[in-house]
């Protein structure tokens, strides 16, 4: 099975090495980069194969602008956003679809991403 390709956009420091952590002790994901501006994420969503991105911290709850930009260049691509201000993070999807990942934790987090990019189909 292929490896689901994760790029972090993540500060500070601390924070991007427990997200990295989280992921690469996954036997199905692998951190392929890291960048730490959005003009940095575009460039890099550009030139490699990405299947996820992680951005944090959010300043606010709203979708951030990055997310339009990266699903319109890459409709396959999936977003994980944390908030700063709050226990919240969203998976956004190509087709304006989001998901609330409520009380982010280690294994929702991970399982919405499992779950977005395997769907399970009747």
């Amino acid at each position: 099975m292929r490896k689901i390709k994760v790029l972090l956009a993540s500060r500070p420091k601390m924070l991007s090495d427990v997200i990295r952590n989280m992921v690469t002790r996954q036997p199905d994901m692998e951190v392929i980069g890291e960048v730490l501006d959005p003009i940095e994420l575009l460039l890099t969503a550009r030139a490699r194969p990405v299947d996820v991105v992680i951005v944090t911290p959010l300043d606010s709850e709203g979708e951030p602008p990055i997310c339009r930009h990266l699903l319109e260049e890459h409709p396959q691509l999936k977003i994980v956003t944390l908030s700063a201000k709050s226990e919240t993070a969203f998976l956004y999807e190509s087709g304006s679809r989001k998901k609330r990942i409520d009380e982010p934790s280690e294994p929702s987090i991970l399982g919405a991403i499992r779950e977005a990019m395997h769907p399970i189909t009747g």
